[in-house]
């Protein structure tokens, strides 16, 4: 593992905060003092959007740009294509290009691998790279899951949603056994939690028990919020639309996580190397 490291926010089921939760990491990792590289890898560029760019096939550049000059074999410059945001990260963006793209990439040579070779260019850059994946299990989530060091899998407190939990971990032990052996789940997050209501309490109860033996649950919890969706809205972090909220703090502890686990693997993978 590099100095960077590379981490998918992945669930096949949309509408679970997946990418609220690639931009308030990103920011909140920045406001940490790391660099962090943000790569929308959804072809409905939600994150591209989220970021402040409402038009994003305008984008002369984007992330389907560059991966179908790595399959096409031509030169490519990830830098070009990398927008700058106010708040401190660094954006891919995406667009609906993207969508093509994945058709493209089943006949194209270590199609798994194509995401990871535009990483690779400009990861020495970053201490952190956020990979929003689309809501799927198609061939640009494998891409994403074969270029990552580890998966953050944001899921909301519903039934249908913890099913289809099992679903994904299948998927990312299959990437494991084939694709990226060093691959591993840095824990399952609780989105859009409602703590007053018996569901959320239910199933957050009812994931802690299928899967925290083997799997870390978050301790963060981010709850329901509509300051969460005008902060999208307005292309900027909850720590700038509502610094003080219960959001905002929900983040930050969720990021404090994230962080502490970087940390732990960088000094375990330091103590193999002596080894």
């Amino acid at each position: 593992m590099s100095n960077c490291k590379v981490i998918a926010l992945t669930n096949q089921k949309g509408g679970v905060g997946k990418t609220t939760t690639a931009v308030n990491l990103g920011v909140c990792l920045s406001k940490q003092g790391k660099k962090v590289l943000l790569v929308d890898a959804d072809a409905q560029a939600n994150l591209t959007m989220s970021l402040g760019y409402p038009r994003p096939d305008d984008l002369p550049i984007s992330l389907a740009t560059i991966m179908q000059d790595i399959i096409d074999d031509k030169p490519f410059d990830v830098q070009k294509g990398i927008l700058h945001h106010s708040e401190g990260v660094d954006l891919l963006p995406s667009n609906i290009e993207l969508s093509g793209l994945e058709v493209r990439l089943i006949n194209a040579i270590s199609r798994e691998r194509v995401l990871t070779t535009c990483i690779n260019e400009v990861k020495k850059n970053y201490d952190y790279v956020l990979i929003d994946c689309m809501p799927s299990l198609g061939m640009l989530t494998i891409n994403a899951l074969a270029a990552a060091d580890s998966v953050v899998i944001p899921t909301q407190p519903h039934y249908l949603s913890a099913k289809g939990l099992e679903l994904l971990l299948r998927s990312v032990s299959k990437v494991r056994r084939q694709i990226n052996p060093h691959l591993r789940i840095d824990g399952i997050l609780m989105t859009m939690v409602m703590p007053r209501t018996n569901i959320s309490k239910e199933v957050t109860s009812l994931v802690r028990s299928a899967y925290g033996q083997n799997i870390k649950v978050f301790d963060a919890q981010i709850p329901h919020s509509i300051r969460a969706v005008e902060a999208t809205a307005e292309g900027k972090s909850i720590f700038a639309y509502d610094k003080g909220g219960k959001v905002a703090a929900a983040y930050e502890q969720f990021g404090k996580e994230v962080a502490d686990i970087g940390e732990k693997q960088k000094k375990q993978h330091r103590a193999d190397r002596i080894r």
